[in-house]
């Protein structure tokens, strides 16, 4: 069974900085696309960052400049690097994978969510 589980979260003050992790577990053959979310009370889940297996990056306009993804495909880990951090980017956060299991299916998947909290 394929899982997903973050680390990192925590309470910081506003222009600190944050590394979450995100390693996938289970039976797997590749990982395409490895993401991470946020979400807020009341608002939908935002897409922050986005890296290929290759490595290209995408980022939300809201942190370009500021947070940074990367991954090791060797651990089936996704990191994400925040700095300068503002009250804004508190959330939850919460990590993404489409992920090749033996079947060779290519499946979605969702880690629990990191709690992110930028005092101001």
């Amino acid at each position: 069974q394929v899982q997903l589980v973050e680390s990192g979260g925590g309470l910081v003050q506003a222009g600190g900085s944050l590394k979450l992790s995100c390693a996938a577990s289970g039976t797997i053959v590749g990982i395409n696309n490895m993401n991470w979310y946020r979400q807020t009370p009341g608002s939908q889940r935002e897409l922050v960052a986005s890296i290929s297996r290759a490595g290209s990056t995408n980022y939300a306009d809201s942190v370009n400049g500021r947070i940074f993804i990367t991954r090791d495909n060797a651990k089936n880990t996704v990191y994400l690097q925040m700095n300068s951090l503002k009250p804004e980017d508190t959330g939850v956060y919460y990590c993404n994978a489409d992920i090749m299991t033996p079947n060779m299916r290519l499946t979605n998947y969702w880690g629990q969510g990191t709690q992110v909290t930028i005092s101001s």
